[in-house]
């Protein structure tokens, strides 16, 4: 895992700023130091008249070798590369065996010696967590690839002298050729998703390379061209991928087999095929010259890895003593020892999650308002005082269909049957009624899922941050937003849908943004043994059955859990990573943290007061997702504070006078 950052130059003669002109080397000093926390075991770089390239390593595979940034023989490739490429032995194998010449052990030389061979299909080749970016030194061209579930990020801005890149947003900011601005639509659709949703990033004119995605730039013409080579598209209940009929995806039924059991329905088969896939993938993932140990929160998708995996370490942390919903360490400490793995956990009190937001907001690059981002700060700063690479759980939930909201089709089945219109009196009706059980069934068994499901976190209809933001944009809804989305997934099931708008969404922008950014805080590799290639081509043809059974969600999954972990593991609720955000927001000092943020200057800039005094009012209260809400502005007032330092304190002398 490293830290990768470059910048090709359009014209030499506007690089200078007001900033104060500054030499080509030093640019890129600068921005190899703000990732350092990505790579402090080595930097080095490279530089050709209207190129520099800068690395930050954190040496997990090759210790000795693989140095970057790492030209081909002919030294006419320069290439820059985060991540890691599992099947690079397997590739490398196919590359000797049709003529090319090795001299490093490590995967980054696969990526060079491929792209000679493969050229812009390379990523297709690739099985593994990616973000890298080869210059074609004789030919003037920029070649930028991001893995399919967006595991490794990749940014870039295209500025009048220079288009610039790096692993995070703060690496890019040290060019003297790009000028901080906010982007305000990011800040309304953050409102709404609780991430940064947008293409675009909160500062004006970066950009965030897509997960699947692969850029080319053609420094002679200033063309700069966009790919997509992967969609995590969902086949349930399909026995091959379906074919494309005048362009468009279409969903088929399950093949036809002879004898009592459907291969493609029968649930042993998919256990067993499951099984195999995950138990490869992890394997797979234990590949490094460095120790490695696991995250366990004690529900199911970590507790699976840890059953498979080969270390030894485990981590987990919580609030609160003794078991509770805040507090897994005991679980997953009785788990470990079922396992006979070593268990080390850490236990956040309030002062200490307080303490640590500035650090984790600045970490983020962007605004997050997912507390749990706090928790899994400490987690990786944990595990890194042990070992340099931690294997993980993500994605179970979006492959496997794992969150709860994915049972609510189940449950409005039958109430979706009565007419339309009518379930929209209904709803009308249960809307003046106080909040009581039964309001929202009522309510949003009116609505398509197209109308109620944004993701998994759903704060602020366009509506209410309307009402909110002092400053009107040009952000589209979300339910727009996610339009062409939800179309190309129109055949699917209303779980499969939902399913698939947290893969390309959610998932990329809430999920793998703070599991990269929280492990890298603290110099640490985390990998994702679910989201692999292998694992989601079994995966995306699970049919619907398999993914929810009534209110069971995730359900063959837990089956396969079922073979390697205690029924009370692979059983358990999904719980996501809780914290006790109620309590901490009405507490004394979560209370003085949001009355002093809602009532600075910056708060007075972007938001109306009645709406921030209504927001402070339900505080702690459990009322709907207030709290949430609450805090993604609060998280959002912290951040821009920490990356628009001088407008806030511009802000402030404006306040005095």
């Amino acid at each position: 895992m490293c830290g990768i950052c470059g910048f090709i130059e359009r014209n030499r003669n506007n690089i200078a700023s007001a900033k104060a002109p500054l030499s080509r080397e030093h640019i890129l000093e600068m921005m190899m130091a703000a990732l350092i926390h990505r790579g402090p075991d080595q930097g080095k770089s490279w530089m050709s008249e209207t190129a520099a390239l800068g690395f930050r390593r954190l040496s997990i595979i090759d210790l000795e070798g693989s140095v970057q940034p790492m030209a081909n023989e002919s030294g006419d490739l320069v290439l820059v590369f985060n991540g890691e490429i599992y099947n690079y032995q397997e590739l490398r194998r196919e590359l000797i065996a049709v003529g090319h010449h090795f001299s490093t052990q490590g995967d980054s030389e696969v990526l060079l010696h491929g792209y000679e061979e493969w050229g812009d299909t390379l990523p297709e080749h690739l099985r593994g967590m990616f973000a890298f970016a080869i210059w074609d030194e004789k030919n003037g061209r920029l070649y930028a690839a991001r893995d399919p579930f967006g595991i490794k990020p990749f940014y870039y801005a295209l500025t009048d002298s220079s288009l610039v890149f790096a692993s995070e947003i703060k690496g890019i900011l040290p060019h003297p050729s790009y000028k901080k601005k906010l982007n305000q639509e990011a800040l309304a659709q953050y409102l709404s998703f609780q991430y940064s949703a947008l293409e675009k990033t909160f500062f004006q004119d970066i950009w965030q390379l897509k997960p699947g995605h692969f850029l080319k730039y053609d420094r002679k013409t200033s063309c700069l061209e966009l790919t997509e080579y992967f969609v995590p598209e969902l086949y349930p209940g399909c026995s091959e991928k379906p074919e494309e009929k005048n362009g468009k995806r279409f969903s088929s039924k399950p093949r036809k087999r002879t004898g009592k059991k459907n291969a493609y329905t029968d649930m042993e088969n998919w256990i067993s095929r499951l099984d195999q896939a995950i138990s490869d993938s992890v394997k797979t993932h234990m590949a490094a010259d460095v120790e490695v140990g696991s995250f366990l929160s004690g529900g199911v998708d970590s507790s699976l890895i840890a059953a498979e995996f080969t270390g030894n370490k485990t981590f987990t942390v919580g609030f609160g003593k003794g078991q509770s919903r805040y507090n897994e360490m005991p679980f997953a400490r009785e788990l470990a020892e079922e396992l006979h793995l070593s268990h080390s956990g850490k236990q956040i009190s309030e002062k200490e999650f307080w303490d640590a937001v500035p650090e984790v907001l600045y970490h983020m690059d962007e605004p997050s308002g997912d507390p749990s981002a706090v928790a899994l700060y400490f987690l990786s700063r944990e595990a890194a005082r042990q070992v340099k690479v931690v294997v993980s759980g993500e994605g179970a939930d979006e492959l496997f269909g794992g969150y709860c909201i994915y049972c609510e089709p189940n449950a409005l089945h039958l109430y979706q049957k009565l007419p339309s219109l009518l379930r929209k009196g209904i709803a009308g009706l249960a809307k003046r009624l106080p909040d009581m059980r039964g309001r929202s069934f009522l309510i949003r068994g009116s609505m398509s899922v197209e109308e109620r499901f944004i993701g998994n976190a759903n704060l602020f209809t366009a509506e209410e941050r309307n009402r909110l933001l002092k400053t009107k944009t040009q952000a589209l809804s979300p339910q727009a937003f996610l339009a062409k989305d939800y179309a190309d997934a129109g055949q699917l099931d209303d779980a499969s849908r939902m399913q698939y708008i947290d893969l390309l969404h959610w998932l990329p922008g809430d999920i793998l943004q703070k599991a990269d950014r929280m492990s890298m805080a603290h110099s640490l590799e985390l990998r994702v043994p679910y989201l692999d290639k292998e694992v989601f081509e079994a995966a995306r043809y699970l049919p619907p059955q398999f993914k929810q059974k009534k209110q069971v969600s995730k359900y063959l999954f837990r089956q396969v859990a079922a073979r390697h972990l205690p029924a009370a593991s692979s059983n358990r609720r999904k719980l996501g990573f809780p914290v006790p955000l109620g309590h901490f927001l009405s507490s004394e000092t979560g209370s003085e943290h949001i009355i002093r943020t809602f009532h600075s200057p910056a708060a007075e800039k972007f938001f109306h007061r009645e709406a921030l005094d209504e927001l402070m009012t339900g505080r702690g209260c459990g009322r709907g997702n207030t709290n949430r809400k609450l805090w993604a502005v609060y998280a959002f007032l912290v951040w821009y504070e920490i990356y628009f330092p001088e407008e806030a304190e511009a802000q402030n002398t404006a306040a005095a006078v």
